[in-house]
């Protein structure tokens, strides 16, 4: 009876080794078909060129032709700004064109007829009181020579011939000066003035045309900052203009994948945004992202810090409704 008793003990323990080593077994072939690591995956994310909309003078919005989302081609006019500050620097620019122009045109034309003939007239009485003053001299000079008249005379009569030679010669001169009209030097002035001041008209011109903002690129109206009415200062950013066509893919990488994606490299990824489409990409630009984005090892030995790496990539072809800010995966 012990007998038999101590071989069901045996028996048992043996069925439930078994079992034990059943369920070890299950246990490994689970683990091995049914949990095996997940593959790596990199996401990226679908960046385009933006360009900022801003102007040079400061303004209110008084018209947007435009909104977001609309596409607009080169040269098209985005916004009208309404300033009047410039406007009336204009009208202060033009004013002094004005002036300088009329400056310009005296100094060209030369002295006025009235003035040239009031300046001969001058002369010609100079010339006369000459002619009286060298006869008298001359008379005089012969009275002196006879002993008739004393030497005080004489040199009267010769002081008072002097000075009206240097009367007539500066009334001739003036009468010159005249005729000649303004100096080569006034008129390259005056010239030189009205330069200028087109020059302050062209500059403010081109001040006007900064408050009629165009699209330097063609592309699509991402985003509009300020309302219509709305106060902008010079520089102020307005709205943002996307360049659709020219689009790629950035991926943040440790370094340690870098040996599967050099430059030049194509490669198969997939959009979920557009249904896990698969698109192929190539490797255009590779660049580190410094320190700041470094991964720590864990260990202080048997690992290192990892780098992180900036990968760049763009479609071989053109990705029907891909946008800006979709994810795309690399497995």
């Amino acid at each position: 009876m012990s007998t038999k008793k101590k071989n069901s003990d045996n028996a048992n323990m043996l069925v439930a080794f078994v079992v034990l080593v059943c369920i070890v077994l299950a246990i490994t072939l689970f683990g091995i078909f049914f949990m095996k690591p997940a593959p790596e995956i990199i996401q990226g994310e679908v960046e385009a060129t933006e360009v900022r909309i801003s102007g040079k003078v400061p303004g209110r919005i008084e018209k947007y032709l435009v909104e977001e989302g609309s596409y607009v081609k080169a040269g098209d006019t985005l916004v009208i700004l309404d300033s009047p500050d410039v406007e009336a620097k204009l009208q202060q620019a033009k004013a002094a064109e004005m002036a300088a122009s009329a400056l310009n045109q005296k100094a060209n034309k030369g002295t006025r007829e009235e003035q040239i003939r009031g300046a001969y007239e001058m002369w010609q009485k100079a010339l006369a009181g000459l002619d009286v003053a060298k006869k008298s001299y001359e008379r005089v000079q012969s009275l002196y020579e006879k002993e008739v008249v004393p030497a005080q005379k004489r040199d009267e009569a010769e002081a008072n011939y002097k000075a009206m030679l240097a009367t007539e010669q500066a009334a001739k001169s003036q009468y010159e000066m005249a005729l000649k009209g303004a100096q080569n030097e006034d008129k390259e002035a005056a010239l030189a003035q009205l330069n200028r001041a087109k020059g302050a008209v062209a500059e403010v011109r081109s001040y006007i045309n900064e408050t009629m903002l165009t699209s330097p690129i063609s592309g699509e109206i991402s985003e509009i900052f300020p309302q219509r009415g709305e106060l902008v200062g010079s520089g102020a950013p307005i709205m943002n203009v996307l360049d659709v066509q020219d689009m790629w893919i950035t991926f943040n990488m440790r370094e340690a994948y870098l040996k599967d994606y050099p430059k030049g490299k194509e490669f198969k990824a997939f959009v979920p945004a557009l249904g896990d489409k698969e698109i192929t990409l190539k490797v255009t630009y590779i660049k580190d992202l410094g320190s700041f984005a470094a991964w720590k090892a864990t260990k202080v030995t048997g690992e290192f810090d990892s780098k992180t790496f900036e990968v760049r990539a763009r479609a071989l072809s053109p990705v029907e409704n891909l946008r800006p800010g979709m994810s795309v995966i690399i497995k």
